[in-house]
């Protein structure tokens, strides 16, 4: 009766009331399953799998793409194309697919052969042979290449999986890993600090697939100074622009400020480079020459200082910008902006960038990583191949009859990353990095351990730091991370997760963004000679932390911008955003920015979501693509979110003010914390409590939980619904693999003091089954085969023989 009661005949409305505003929660609140229907619960892990393995593989051999030899000008190997296939296995000399229970119960990797076509040169003539097997790569689970993908539920189920799986992991030597969330300071952009000595800092991560470096412009006894670690002591900064072609004086100072403020900041560092007495490019170069490490020089033919200085500026400062000649001019209006940013400090500290801030990290997932593995393997891989045609060619007895394919060997690439994903240690060796704990293997104690597991974000700060910022939690982390999962102890705030609607982006091609911004107004930075930059009207234009131009009138720029974002002429993951105080407006395509939905206000303080729109996805007419395509949702990252006024409920739209409102604002909590039901009526430690203890949770692990073989799995042999559940409930189908049981407690007084925490049990209900649980463990043994035909076979024991014995039957 009540349900009738509650429904309500849409058919009755009228149009009127079909246009109007939404005015009641319970109907926005259905855009948040059609956003797991369509996204699904992880779907960032897979999409960044996907754009590694469709996109980032294929620039990564473009990049390497020839193999040349000193013993033989002629000869060369080049790639074709790259292709990835599906995940098989070699048993005897045949190939088989394979599905990830199989490689669960052999102990094998889950992975999938990676095919080259190439063209090389064999006895002087070209050959071309596609198809060509370089290594294996292993395939996450529900990825476009997983055998999983696009199956139905009752074909997922007859591979042995459970249909509610996720997916996002790997099953790597029979045992399932996971790829952790890692959080990165943001590469490319320019963060003010203060360094060890209290001295002001702009600094620059520059990230290349050559390097990675940082290049930092110093205020150091009230002079400029550019410091790298390159140099052996820190270069004058005038002398640095002086050596990428700046020479004239006048010019140096347009590009750095005009403002008397910027005037007196300079003198110092204009009275050290006239002592200095260099004027000249190429006087700063032999200056430089002669501060460079001498284990960092690079190898020149001509061995001429200078072109030796120039090389190193061009390739190293601010390497992200490119090492071309045309390139020095926008180097140089770097260095002149972050130099200005640093005078301005001087006088006020609120000009320092907040490091904590969300919008300065990057979240680094499983393709990221791969990713960076995969091409220092490839290189490795390419080198060695080098080495055998250059041993090989040498040789003309064999080089007539040298076939370069013959001599590929898989090992390099599928045991590294076999290794990597295994140990969870990424060793980079072009770039000198390496970081453990990478990966981890996926905790099976519940359902819900798994999935909380796959959205676990882990910082690069030591955990036995006493610093308090990282860990504290920041505004800026409102509705991307959940304010209540993280562990206690000495990782508290330092591992954080994901919230329940969180998208993590893909890298996006810049090349046609930064086309649309030119074309949007944006006045190309080659064409200024610096001065204009320090106009308190002019705006500079970042794309990716690239200085691509100036504009006049920011906010038309930005409305026009958002209008063809809105309209689909722009990916809906690129986000653009205007800081006031910095006169800047920043293009963000690069990966691993954190963004969530939201729904769009009119000026008029009208959401565009209306009940019609409501009406449509209960007739499953529209899915959230198409909220996306018609306007009416949009996603926006933590700095765009800055500039806007996100309203939580319809009461508190503000007519021509607000310009977003919340899809429902239980999205802010992750996984685990969605599941706590009226979670605003608990003290706050007690919902940090219960996220860790929610995972803990014994109940039913997966559906297919009796034909696993993991090494241990707790069951509950009579898991209950919960009697009081949440919509996140629903969302995550934790109804179907519950945990725990539903327990009556009686609080009553007994009969002795400091019980603190104790519980005394019923005895009656033990024996109906309360808490029963089964504990099954993995044993393992080898049945072998003989020469003589026979082998070891399993078999039951007989009831003649002693208890607790084992025997292996021979055929």
């Amino acid at each position: 009766m009540n349900e009738k009661k509650n429904k309500i005949d849409l058919s009755e409305i009228s149009i009127d009331q079909l246009n109007k505003p939404v005015n009641k929660i319970e109907e926005k609140w259905k855009l948040l399953p059609l956003f797991m229907q369509t996204r699904g619960l992880l779907r960032q892990h897979i999409d960044s799998f996907n754009h590694f393995v469709e996109v980032d593989i294929k620039k990564i051999v473009k990049a390497n793409s020839k193999i040349t030899c000193d013993a033989d000008p002629s000869f060369y190997l080049k790639y074709l194309d790259v292709n990835v296939g599906v995940p098989e296995v070699t048993e005897g000399l045949q190939k088989k697919s394979i599905t990830p229970m199989e490689c669960r119960l052999r102990d094998l990797t889950y992975s999938a052969p990676i095919y080259v076509d190439v063209e090389f040169m064999r006895n002087k003539t070209p050959f071309i042979k596609r198809g060509v097997v370089i290594g294996y790569l292993p395939i996450m689970l529900r990825s476009n290449n997983c055998i999983l993908h696009g199956k139905n539920d009752k074909t997922i189920a007859k591979f042995g999986e459970c249909t509610l799986d996720p997916g996002g992991y790997f099953v790597v030597r029979g045992v399932e890993k996971v790829i952790l969330i890692q959080e990165q300071v943001s590469h490319n952009r320019i963060i003010i600090s203060l360094d060890s000595q209290k001295n002001i800092v702009a600094s620059v991560v520059s990230s290349t697939h050559e390097r990675i470096s940082k290049t930092a412009v110093v205020l150091k006894r009230e002079k400029l100074y550019l410091r790298h670690n390159v140099f052996a002591i820190d270069i004058p900064l005038f002398i640095i622009m002086k050596a990428l072609g700046i020479t004239s004086d006048q010019e140096i100072i347009q590009m750095i400020g005009t403002s008397e403020e910027v005037y007196n900041g300079l003198s110092p560092s204009f009275e050290e480079i006239c002592s200095q007495k260099i004027f000249t490019q190429k006087g700063a170069l032999l200056y430089i020459h002669d501060k460079i490490r001498a284990n960092r020089r690079p190898y020149t033919v001509s061995n001429i200082p200078y072109i030796e200085a120039l090389d190193v500026v061009r390739s190293v400062i601010l390497s992200h910008l490119g090492n071309g000649v045309e390139k020095n001019r926008k180097k140089a209006f770097i260095l002149g902006l972050m130099s200005r940013r640093i005078l301005k400090c001087t006088g006020s500290k609120s000009e320092m960038t907040d490091r904590d801030f969300y919008g300065n990290k990057r979240l680094e997932l499983a393709g990221t990583l791969i990713g960076l593995l995969f091409e220092d393997l490839f290189k490795t891989f390419n080198v060695t191949l080098k080495r055998i045609a250059q041993r090989s060619l040498s040789r003309r007895s064999v080089a007539s009859q040298f076939d370069i394919v013959q001599s590929i060997r898989t090992w390099t690439i599928t045991t590294g990353l076999t290794r990597a994903l295994s140990s969870g240690n990424w060793t980079l060796q072009r770039i000198k990095v390496e970081r453990a704990g990478i990966t981890q293997v996926l905790t099976r104690w519940s359902y819900i351990s798994a999935v909380g597991m796959m959205t676990r974000i882990t910082s690069e700060f030591e955990k036995s730091s006493k610093v308090s910022g990282p860990r504290a939690l920041h505004t800026s982390q409102f509705g991307v991370i959940c304010p209540s999962d993280t562990p206690e102890g000495e990782s508290c705030g330092l591992v954080k997760n994901l919230s329940l609607i969180t998208h993590v982006t893909n890298d996006e091609e810049p090349k046609p963004v930064e086309q649309i911004a030119f074309l949007l107004g944006v006045e190309d930075i080659e064409t200024l000679n610096g001065e204009e930059l320090s106009l308190e009207n002019i705006f500079t234009v970042f794309l990716n932390g690239i200085l691509i131009g100036v504009h006049q009138y920011p906010q038309i720029f930005l409305n026009n911008f958002r209008k063809l974002r809105r309209m689909g002429e722009i990916m809906e993951f690129i986000s653009i955003f205007q800081n006031p105080k910095k006169r800047t407006i920043e293009i963000s395509t690069d990966s691993g920015r954190v963004c969530r939905p939201l729904i769009i206000v009119d000026p008029n303080g009208k959401p565009r979501v209306s009940n019609k729109h409501i009406k449509k996805v209960e007739n499953k007419e529209l899915n959230f693509n198409d909220f996306l395509q018609e306007g009416l949702v949009e996603y926006l990252d933590v700095n765009e979110s800055s500039n806007c006024n996100i309203a939580l409920y319809d009461s508190d739209i503000i007519k021509g003010e607000t310009t977003h409102l919340e899809i429902e604002p239980i999205s802010i909590l992750g996984v685990i914390c969605g599941l706590i039901p009226y979670p605003h009526h608990n003290q706050s430690p007690r919902n940090t409590y219960q996220c860790s203890m929610g995972k803990q949770a014994m109940g039913a692990i997966a559906e297919n939980e009796l034909i696993r073989a993991d090494t241990l799995i707790n069951m509950l042999v009579y898991p209950m619904k919960p009697m009081v559940k949440t919509r996140v409930a629903d969302l995550i189908s934790f109804d179907q693999l519950p945990g725990g049981q539903n327990a009556i407690i009686a609080v009553m007084s007994y009969s002795g003091y400091d019980i603190e925490d104790a519980i005394v049990l019923n005895k009656a209900g033990l024996d109906l089954g309360f808490g029963r649980c089964i504990v099954y463990r993995k044993y393992v043994c080898q049945i072998k085969h003989y020469r003589n035909r026979t082998n070891d076979r399993l078999a039951s024991a007989t009831p003649n023989e002693k208890k607790g014995s084992k025997q292996i039957f021979l055929n």
